[in-house]
C-alpha cells in the first residue's frame, strides 16, 4: 500500500469527499496566479466554515503560516498527493453509448490526470468504430489493454443488466477501482473499491429538496 492510500484510510470519509473541492479551488487560484489563500478564503469560495477548512486540511501532510495562510501551490500538491492523483491515473471506459461517447470526448479528463487509455464495447455495431482519437476495442481486447498500460481505474457506462459481468471482467483484469455510472448494484471484493456516480437518482435527490422547500 503506496503512502497516500494508508493517509485516506485514516481521514473521515467525509472529509475525503470534501478534499477535492480544495485541490479544484487550489489549481484555480494557482492558474489565476494567486500566491496566498486563507481558511476563510477557502470557506466562503467552497460554502464552508474557516473552522472546517482549517479541520479537514489538519488530516494532509502540509500546514498553513500565520497571518498568510496556505500557500497555493504547496497546497495543490499536498492534496494531490493525498488524494493520490500527483500522477497520471490511467482509465478504460467500457460502453460506448452515448454517454461514454460524451466521456470519451471530454477534454476535462486529460486535465486533470485521468489518462483513458482504452473504450470497449461488446456490440458488433460500434466496435471498429472512431470516438474522437478513439477506436472503440472489443472486450477480448481488455485484459492486454489493462495489463500493458497498468490500468487502475474501470468507467462503466453499459445497461443495467451487463454491468456486474463488465464489473467481473475488469476485476479479473486487475484494475484496482470502478467508477459506476450504471444503475445496477455492482458486487466486487472489499479491495476493488466502487464510486457510484448516478445521475438520474441525483436528479431525483434534488427533485425532492426543491418540492419540499
Amino acid at each position: 500500500m503506496e503512502p497516500n492510500e494508508t493517509n485516506l484510510v485514516k481521514i473521515p470519509v467525509s472529509v475525503i469527499r470534501r478534499l477535492p473541492k480544495y485541490l479544484t479551488q487550489a489549481q484555480h487560484l494557482h492558474q489565476q496566479g494567486v500566491m496566498w489563500v486563507s481558511s476563510l478564503s477557502l470557506a466562503e469560495a467552497l460554502g464552508l466554515t474557516s473552522s472546517t477548512v482549517r479541520q479537514d486540511l489538519s488530516h494532509i501532510d502540509f500546514q498553513g503560516i500565520s497571518k498568510r495562510g496556505y500557500s497555493t501551490v504547496g497546497l495543490e500538491a499536498a492534496l494531490a498527493r493525498t488524494l493520490g492523483v500527483d500522477h497520471d491515473i490511467t482509465c478504460v471506459l467500457v460502453g460506448a453509448g452515448n454517454l461514454g461517447r460524451a466521456l470519451a470526448l471530454h477534454e476535462g479528463f486529460g486535465r486533470q490526470g485521468f489518462k483513458i487509455v482504452g473504450v470497449f464495447d461488446s456490440s458488433a455495431s460500434v466496435v471498429g468504430k472512431k470516438v474522437g482519437h478513439f477506436l472503440v476495442r472489443p472486450m477480448s481486447d481488455l485484459g492486454a489493454v489493462v495489463g500493458e498500460h497498468k490500468v487502475e481505474i474501470g468507467i462503466l457506462s453499459v445497461p443495467h443488466e451487463a454491468a456486474q459481468a463488465v464489473a467481473d471482467q475488469l476485476i479479473l483484469s486487475q484494475v484496482r477501482g470502478l467508477l459506476n455510472l450504471t444503475t445496477a448494484h455492482l458486487r466486487t471484493p472489499a479491495m476493488v473499491p466502487v464510486v457510484d456516480a448516478r445521475v438520474l437518482s441525483s436528479l431525483r435527490e434534488l427533485a425532492y429538496a426543491v418540492r419540499s422547500r
